[in-house]
């Protein structure tokens, strides 16, 4: 389990960013793995997804230690083929997302941002999707997030429809407040860690 993290009294996103961060990269692979495997369970009893048409799901810096997503594409392609899975390729000079659709076949390289992306865009526009998985380092009771700073996902949820359900994943409880939110930052719908699905 990820050890206790004690945050400084103004939880600020640069200090939340460094002190999950640290914490994050302490996880053993076995940690990393079994934490995983606990939010997927947690994510595939709470949501139907049944009815899902498109999906959207980041895919893990793994040198960051982050939350293995390929058990949940995985378990989406083997349960539910109907649903279609995009996953996002970065645009740094824009600072954006676009959203690909991920197949079988899709030939994955690694990106300056050490994240896996597809070399040949299939564009999913984004006025399709559904439901979108958001990466995150920390969060908030109100589902205020702090990611890697750079703004990606704040940009991209400002361009899906407004009710695309919008679900975390981490592997820690949320904080009482983070204390320098701004009107770029779009909230959370839910959270799934791996003891539970917190909901805003």
């Amino acid at each position: 389990m990820p050890e206790k993290i004690t945050t400084t009294a103004i939880n600020t996103k640069a200090s939340l960013r460094r002190t999950y961060l640290t914490n994050q990269k302490k996880l053993s692979q076995q940690e990393v793995q079994s934490l995983s495997q606990q939010i997927s369970d947690q994510l595939f009893l709470t949501f139907n997804f049944q009815t899902i048409r498109t999906i959207h799901c980041f895919l893990p810096i793994v040198k960051n230690n982050e939350i293995n997503t390929w058990l949940i594409i995985r378990r989406l392609q083997q349960d539910f083929p109907n649903t279609q899975i995009v996953i996002p390729k970065t645009d740094a000079a824009s600072l954006s997302i676009i959203s690909c659709l991920l197949a079988q076949d899709t030939v994955l390289t690694v990106s300056d941002w050490g994240i896996q992306e597809p070399e040949v865009i299939e564009k999913i526009e984004t006025t399709q999707i559904d439901y979108v998985l958001v990466p995150l380092l920390a969060y908030d009771r109100q589902g205020y997030r702090v990611g890697y700073g750079k703004g990606f996902y704040d940009r991209f949820l400002a361009q899906c429809r407004p009710d695309v359900v919008k679900i975390g994943l981490s592997y820690n409880s949320p904080l009482e407040k983070i204390e320098d939110i701004d009107q770029y930052d779009i909230p959370l719908d839910y959270c799934v860690t791996p003891e539970t699905v917190w909901m805003f």
